[in-house]
């Protein structure tokens, strides 16, 4: 492959500004909602961006495209202040609090009503009933009276027969006629739960996506889209298959079970969940935390207000889930901090990423904003003690000098060279937006020699593109390969792709990184012509696991766009870190103890890895070599596939010791799959010569491992 490193203001011949993309890409909200097979495009007169993402092949999977949350939503659900005990009186004082409070003009929209608003009564036409001493005038009148208010009307139902409070408030053998009841009676947006399907022991996957296709019969009927909210907690790995399905879906279980209390780990435990999978956020299709606890029981404000930036810079539905109509001048500060929100609704719709943990429990997330050089980073600290927290401008993609803009003082803080360090409260974040400059990006050109061309896939001439060609006929079995795309650490990256999509309508293709579960991405149209084209670009997020990785852009049964180039930060020697190195862990230059075991894994980097390390099971790498002495990032690439029948597990706990010395613990978020390899950055000590760096845990299982890098 060729790469070569280009500056980032370096301009294209006809192509799109990002001020032009992102209004074409939004100026035009659906009024009805929209279907599209992965492979072929279905698309209405006029399209927004849709970047469609799912860790599985989709020979025959439809994606979701209503255009009802062109960003993540934002709004205020029942469950977590009332649970079941909830009427009109309810639901209708909550929607004027909306109002009074000012958060409807923060972008709080949505007034949802969460389950126990129906008992599951049915007439003998299968229509559902209600109790009208409890609503009077029905569930009509009662999204009349939200719509009032200008805001916009939830519901809840399950996939089964029965809801997550026991009741009977289920759709199952009813999805088309209660789909398109919740229209008729204008609702604008549905949480469909899965405890009814866990307990008829149901497909998630098949039952969503038969609701999907529910809900578009019912907004082809009545003209009224719907959005769709996924609430089957990662048991099933809806990050594969919920965007093609939903515009949200749970990635864990309920963040609390305490009406209107909260725990400060549990809120770590839903932000860490939700992290894991950052390839699959993209427009319309959203990672969900859950309904937030800001301003509940048992955390406090310090807490509350690191709530919220955690969801926020997570990209997550904001649903406030407290007590509105009596919540404290506090907690409607946090919830309407427009600087906070605005990193939530950016609408490149990404997904932080965490850039560095110099000591356990310190942590820097960074998430790339629309606009040339602006980030939003959040400076997070799980202990128990006030500490500094430094955010290294390389760890962020920038370089030089940066200004930055404190997110919760609402005060400029000036301009600060290559980094910037906060004093952070225990349990506390530091929010900040940083605006500078982008060093150089590595270009990998399509047409170079080294790419992959094969089933039809051809070099044609482009004169508005980088390098005056382009590789086009990709789709209908072209494909494209990118090879020795290289990444400056092993994790999710942030990658462009510059492209020309002449057609009116959008084009899809199936992007995947060294060969994991392809992500199927749309490119809407570029304008111009095939014979005169216009280059667009979409971000989406990669997993750049190995040294040197892959790109593949393919369609079954319809075409791509043309690829022009991709852009990502240089690796190998040109990295901003220097080179990495990688050390398998079934290397047989490492050590293995107790129970510890080599096994079978054909998703890890070597096609294995060390399994049953804990519980006696120990795992060291030996002759960890490294130039120079002091702090080194080291990336572990595991496996933890715990999961329960209501969410995914939550913690494996590893002791790692470096060269014999006193062990610190480091926690594993739950994978949800033990098929999926995810990576964890963090610092560590290492003298300069060999090092050996040992895992074990003397009471429980920590994770599989794949490998580690180090530099």
């Amino acid at each position: 492959m060729h790469e070569e490193t280009i500056s980032p203001e370096q301009h294209y011949p006809q192509r799109i500004s990002p001020g032009q993309y992102q209004q074409a890409r939004c100026s035009t909200r659906w009024s009805a909602l929209v279907l599209r097979i992965s492979v072929v495009a279905v698309i209405l007169t006029s399209i927004c961006l849709i970047s469609m993402v799912s860790n599985q092949k989709l020979p025959s999977a439809y994606a979701l495209a209503n255009g009802q949350e062109m960003t993540p939503v934002m709004g205020w659900s029942s469950w977590n202040a009332y649970f079941a005990n909830i009427n009109a009186s309810v639901i209708e004082k909550a929607a004027d609090a909306v109002v009074s409070s000012g958060m409807k003009a923060a972008g709080y929209q949505y007034v949802n009503t969460d389950e126990g608003w129906w008992s599951g009564t049915r007439d003998g036409n299968g229509n559902i009933t209600v109790d009208q001493s409890k609503w009077p005038g029905g569930m009509q009148a009662l999204a009349s009276y939200i719509h009032s208010k200008g805001l916009k009307a939830g519901i809840y139902t399950d996939a089964g027969t029965n809801g997550c409070g026991g009741t009977n408030q289920g759709s199952y053998n009813h999805y088309d006629q209660d789909m398109l009841q919740f229209e008729q009676w204008g609702f604008d947006y549905v949480k469909v739960d899965w405890c009814g399907g866990v307990n008829l022991g149901l497909n998630p996957a098949t039952q969503y996506a038969q609701i999907r296709d529910s809900i578009a019969k019912a907004t082809a009927q009545t003209g009224h889209p719907m959005g769709f909210s996924i609430c089957e907690w990662g048991v099933a790995d809806p990050w594969n298959w919920g965007p093609a399905s939903g515009n949200s879906w749970r990635v864990s279980n309920d963040i609390s079970f305490s009406q209107g209390n909260v725990a400060w780990n549990d809120i770590l435990k839903n932000f860490d969940a939700g992290m894991l999978h950052p390839d699959a956020q993209s427009l319309e299709s959203y990672n969900d935390l859950d309904m937030m606890e800001v301003g509940a029981g048992g955390i406090s404000t310090t807490e509350s207000q690191a709530h919220f930036s955690l969801w926020a810079i997570a990209g997550a539905p904001l649903l406030a889930g407290n007590t509105i109509t009596t919540m404290s001048s506090t907690t409607k500060s946090i919830l309407t901090n427009s600087d906070v929100i605005a990193v939530d609704q950016d609408p490149l719709d990404l997904q932080a990423i965490k850039v560095s943990e110099p000591s356990v429990g310190l942590q820097v997330w960074s998430k790339v904003l629309s606009g040339s050089g602006q980030r939003a980073v959040a400076l997070l600290n799980r202990t128990g003690s006030t500490a500094n927290i430094t955010v290294n401008w390389n760890d962020i993609d920038l370089k030089g000098s940066a200004s930055i803009r404190d997110l919760w003082a609402h005060t400029n803080l000036g301009s600060f060279s290559n980094s910037y360090t906060a004093s952070v409260p225990a349990h506390g974040v530091v929010m900040l937006k940083i605006s500078g400059t982008e060093p150089a990006i590595a270009n990998y050109e399509a047409e170079a020699s080294s790419s992959t061309l094969s089933g039809g896939a051809l070099v044609q001439s482009c004169a508005s593109c980088s390098g005056s060609k382009n590789v086009g006929h990709i789709g209908n079995g072209g494909v494209l390969q990118l090879n020795n795309v290289q990444t400056k650490f092993p994790g999710p990256q942030v990658v462009t792709i510059y492209y020309v999509n002449a057609d009116s309508g959008a084009r899809t293709a199936i992007v995947s990184a060294d060969g994991r579960p392809g992500v199927a991405v749309v490119f809407p149209s570029t304008g111009g012509s095939w014979s005169n084209p216009v280059v667009g670009s979409v971000k989406i997020t990669a997993y750049l696991t190995g040294r040197n990785n892959t790109l593949q852009f393919s369609n079954s049964s319809a075409w791509g766009p043309d690829i022009d180039t991709v852009t990502a930060q240089p690796g190998g020697t040109n990295s901003i870190y220097g080179n990495f190195a990688t050390y398998e862990a079934e290397s047989a230059s490492n050590t293995l103890g107790g129970g510890a075991v080599v096994q079978t894994c054909t998703s890890c980097s070597g096609g294995k890895n060390v399994g049953y390390v804990g519980k006696g099971g120990t795992l060291q790498f030996n002759n960890v070599n490294m130039s120079s002495a002091g702090s080194h990032k080291l990336s572990i690439s595991y496996i933890d596939g715990d999961t329960s029948t209501y969410g995914i597990g939550t913690y494996r706990t590893a002791n790692i010791s470096i060269n014999g010395g006193a062990s610190f613990a480091v926690s594993f978020a739950a994978t949800g799959d033990w098929n999926e390899v995810v990576t964890l950055n963090i610092s560590v000590n290492l003298k300069a010569g060999n090092n050996t760096i040992a895992f074990s845990n003397g009471s429980a299982y920590t994770p599989d491992f794949d490998k580690i890098d180090v530099v």
